[in-house]
């Protein structure tokens, strides 16, 4: 595809399928766009794209339509990227500005999301394997019982009640909530474990054993395997696509039920940056050969904490989900940091 007067073909092909979902014509491209060469010039490169897999006449006597493979090659030569409107800005952050705890931030996350692109939004929770120690409380519940309180840096929050031995020294656990906070806040997560045996030293007799079992508490809620929590929204956007999806939207929705499905459809991009885009039958997800997949990963900072992203069939506005995706990903990222 070094001829880039094919590739503008290609991508008008692309522009008025997406819009109108009819096959297109050498005559309607040369009316609609400013392709500077005649209707034969374009009925000539348009057999040259169709030669080469880019596009395909769905039956005779039509216009063509774009493959995946051409689709592929139109999202790898996006020029750029439109950024959503001001206005689109403005409710983005306002509506997740409104959030109050992880849980609806999430919740809104995969709203605003369906509702900008019309299309099926996830949004994965953030890990805490990833995360940083914002905090970490220890509230004392009387009857000796303890409450180990963790939050994380994306306001996530792991909760453990502890029963305690007697005889502990009256001001030990306000000492070792200063002591905790000072290790551990701004640690990684992954980092606790290594740092125990130095909040714990010099601690004695049944306030080490009180000591030793708050740490581990800690320590526990920091290493705990908890399952990948993805929440989906806006399947009512993929039911309407009967044209697009005459016979694939059932085995879609029936894909989209599966969690480990969620997870490799988002992907593992470790970048906040980065957006994937699977494209048909780049999806090796059973049933998800006539769909498109935009990712991309978020977080407080450049590294990814998680992922979100839509789900829609290939006939799909790539620029503008690509557009929305990030910048509702760049947003939530902010809406952590602020947590």
């Amino acid at each position: 595809m070094s001829d880039e007067r094919r590739l503008d073909v290609l991508r008008a092909i692309v522009a008025d399928f997406v819009a109108t979902h009819e096959p297109v014509g050498s005559k309607s491209l040369v009316e609609r766009h400013e392709l500077g060469v005649s209707s034969a010039t374009v009925r000539n490169d348009m057999a040259v794209l169709e030669e080469d897999g880019y596009i395909v006449q769905p039956h005779t006597s039509a216009g063509r339509i774009p493959t995946d493979k051409g689709y592929r090659l139109f999202v790898d030569r996006l020029t750029g990227i439109r950024p959503v409107s001001r206005a689109e800005r403005r409710a983005i952050r306002t509506f997740l500005d409104s959030a109050v705890d992880l849980d609806n931030v999430v919740d809104r996350t995969v709203r605003l999301l369906s509702d900008i692109t019309r299309q099926v939004a996830m949004v994965q929770y953030p890990s805490l394997s990833r995360s940083r120690i914002r905090h970490v409380e220890l509230v004392e519940l009387g009857n000796a019982r303890l409450l180990v309180i963790v939050i994380a840096d994306t306001g996530r929050v792991e909760q453990r009640v502890l029963e305690l031995p007697d005889g502990f020294a009256s001001d030990l656990i306000s000492d070792l909530h200063a002591r905790i906070n000072d290790a551990l806040v701004d640690r990684e997560f992954a980092e606790v474990s290594g740092l125990t045996d130095q909040v714990a030293a010099g601690f004695t007799g049944v306030d080490d054993q009180v000591v030793r079992a708050v740490l581990g508490s800690v320590q526990e809620a920091a290493t705990e395997e908890v399952e990948e929590r993805i929440v989906i929204g806006g399947t009512a956007n993929l039911a309407r696509e009967t044209a697009d999806l005459p016979h694939s939207v059932h085995p879609i929705l029936e894909a989209l039920e599966e969690h480990v499905v969620l997870l490799r459809l988002l992907g593992e991009t470790t970048a906040t940056d980065e957006v994937s885009v699977r494209i048909g039958h780049e999806n090796d997800v059973v049933g998800m050969n006539a769909a498109s997949v935009v990712s991309v990963g978020y977080g407080p900072d450049s590294s990814a904490l998680a992922h979100l992203g839509v789900v829609g069939p290939t006939r799909m506005d790539y620029a503008g989900n690509i557009a929305a995706v990030r910048a509702v990903a760049r947003y939530l990222g902010r809406v952590l940091a602020d947590q």
